[in-house]
């Protein structure tokens, strides 16, 4: 096959090396959760296998304490990826309707294994149909297991205890990848609490993407970014928003922009705000 994708990968890419690669759906709706689902029995890439944010790409809630989406077990999240043909060599894209949001958190979670090919598809669905590429209805047949190794994560998460301790100093640069307004606390759809983490940035996952849905081009995107992160070291640079799913776009751009070494807060305000002794922020200044 050709070259090797790690971060995005075009239609036009795509559909010159489709027969080569595993095609993951992750397609997902946070306020109708069957709809991903439903939409992939409808219709999907050829090839495709659906895959689950709340089922396959995220743990057991547990108590809520962790967060709506905090972060599978590693293994088993190996099984289920080699169970639906996955091994070493093979070339993984990720796609969703349209942004990445979605695709975003499996390429974070297969990076996170140790996998560096995986990439997700700009535009999604949209644009795959809008190229007038073939879409199918059919589920395709049971794959032969892969044989995926574990293997040193090429990503790195973040744990609450870590963000706690931060904030007497603050050196973490954190960045929230949520809608402003519930950034600001003036709105919270899916948390029992509005607002944010004190000292937190805003970046709206949206500002990676141009009108289309393809994410902007690499260098304007390095731009952004440093103009957002100053001369902060990529390890200070932690990611987060509602539940460790959208925080995935920023930390695909970074990567895609050449800013690689941020890290996920995977349980992001849905932990945060589970714990009412944890300071709340408001407002649109950060801190």
């Amino acid at each position: 096959m050709s070259a090797l994708h790690t971060t995005l990968i075009t239609a036009d890419e795509l559909a010159g090396i489709i027969d080569h690669c595993v095609l993951l759906d992750c397609r997902h709706d946070l306020f109708d959760p069957v709809k991903g689902q439903q939409e992939y029995q409808t219709s999907h890439l050829p090839g495709a296998r659906f895959v689950s944010i709340d089922h396959d790409l995220a743990g057991m809630k547990g108590d809520g304490r962790r967060g709506r989406h905090p972060l599978p077990d590693r293994e088993t999240l190996r099984q289920r990826l080699q169970s639906l043909g996955i091994s070493d060599d093979t070339q993984i894209v990720a796609y969703d309707a349209d942004t990445g949001t979605y695709a975003a958190r499996l390429w974070w979670l297969a990076r996170w294994l140790g996998h560096e090919k995986v990439a997700v598809l700009e535009g999604g669905f949209k644009a795959w149909k809008a190229a007038s590429y073939p879409t199918s209805p059919e589920n395709p047949a049971t794959p032969s297991p892969g044989k995926l190794t574990l293997r040193t994560p090429l990503e790195q998460a973040v744990a609450v205890e870590e963000l706690l301790a931060d904030q007497a100093t603050r050196a973490l640069r954190v960045v929230d990848a949520r809608a402003p307004e519930r950034y600001r606390g003036e709105v919270e759809p899916l948390d029992p609490v509005a607002g944010h983490i004190p000292g937190a940035f805003n970046r709206p996952l949206g500002l990676n993407l141009r009108p289309d849905g393809r994410f902007k081009p690499a260098p304007v995107l390095h731009d952004e970014f440093k103009a957002l992160l100053g001369d902060s070291p990529m390890a200070m640079v932690v990611h987060s928003c509602g539940s460790g799913v959208s925080a995935c776009h920023n930390l695909l751009a970074m990567r895609h922009a050449g800013l690689s070494g941020a890290r996920l807060y995977a349980g992001s305000w849905s932990e945060w705000c589970a714990d009412s002794s944890r300071p709340v922020a408001k407002g649109a200044a950060a801190g």
